[in-house]
């Protein structure tokens, strides 16, 4: 009796002789993992005023968090001045999503805006700490909450200028710690020939201070990934415009705004780039932005705990001299 031939293809894969079911493997994950529910953590930062609450509300097309913005004229200002969390689960097509928007202080609003920054950096650390002690505890839960910031916008004054030397500061800081995401604010403030010149200026002054945002370039990445990425790194930073408010244009309700000049449909791209915007946060960038959190920023604060731990416990253990 001869024996069967097994035939080879490249990179030694084996072609099977009949069907064995593997290929299931994915359904039985997505299974699991609807069953699971999924995390997202976004952070908003920028100065008052810049309508951070309504950008989020916008994104997700639903209420999910206060803005402070005045409903009229005589009504005081009113602005965030503290960190704070809201979190919410929404659904969409059988997906559950877990939201969690933090909402920081308007930077920069003081006289004296020196370390500014501080209570952010330390909140997104505090998230890696609380997670890393989960990590490290004998008895694991079987799921770790992961509070632990996938993405920061970070929302830029449409000054049609440049960057001020303080959003230079805060961005560098940001960025060694988290997925950063740049947004032009309220952009139809600017004429799309002062949008443009605004963002190269913008993107001069990123590539000057070596500031590094996401996404990220790296080796793993095919070419369509690479393709899709190189497509965001043009529209960064985002000119976005923010509305929950439903206008009508040429007889159809939209989200937008009306002016005296005309009327903005925050999801028309010749208007502004909100789409381009949502669809890079939900669409195309999602898990990666969970997992660059993961495999990048927490690892690397990580390691340094771990590291500073080592070298605490072996000073400690180390014997003294003799005294002569």
């Amino acid at each position: 009796m001869s024996t069967p031939t097994v035939e080879r293809i490249p990179n030694n894969q084996t072609v099977l002789n009949g069907y064995v079911g593997f290929d299931t493997i994915t359904q039985q994950i997505e299974k699991k993992l609807l069953k699971k529910g999924f995390q997202f953590n976004v952070m908003v930062v920028g100065q008052t005023g810049l309508g951070k609450s309504t950008l989020v509300n916008t994104i997700f097309a639903s209420h999910l968090i206060e803005s402070k913005g005045r409903h009229n004229a005589a009504e005081s200002p009113r602005q965030t001045t503290e960190i704070e969390s809201v979190s919410h689960t929404i659904e969409e097509n059988g997906v559950r999503l877990s939201l969690n928007i933090v909402d920081t202080p308007g930077y920069g609003d003081q006289v004296n805006n020196d370390n500014c920054w501080e209570p952010i950096i330390k909140y997104i650390k505090d998230q890696h700490s609380a997670y890393l002690r989960k990590e490290l505890t004998a008895k694991r839960e079987r799921y770790i909450v992961d509070t632990r910031v996938h993405c920061c916008l970070f929302f830029i004054t449409p000054s049609g200028h440049s960057l001020k030397p303080i959003d230079i500061v805060v961005l560098k800081k940001l960025s060694e710690v988290v997925n950063v995401v740049p947004v032009i604010a309220k952009s139809d403030c600017l004429t799309i020939e002062e949008r443009e010149a605004f963002k190269k200026r913008i993107n001069a002054e990123l590539a000057f201070h070596n500031i590094r945002l996401y996404p990220y370039e790296s080796e793993e990445d095919d070419e369509q990934e690479r393709s899709l990425n190189e497509s965001i790194w043009e529209l960064i930073p985002f000119a976005i415009v923010g509305s929950e408010r439903n206008v009508v244009i040429n007889g159809k309700a939209v989200r937008g705004r009306k002016t005296r000049w005309g009327a903005i449909n925050v999801e028309d791209a010749n208007h502004c780039e909100f789409i381009h915007l949502r669809n890079f946060l939900t669409r195309t960038h999602l898990q990666d932005l969970i997992e660059t959190t993961a495999m990048i920023h927490y690892e690397t604060f990580r390691a340094k705990q771990l590291m500073a731990i080592k070298e605490s416990t072996q000073h400690q253990q180390k014997p003294e001299s003799p005294s002569e």
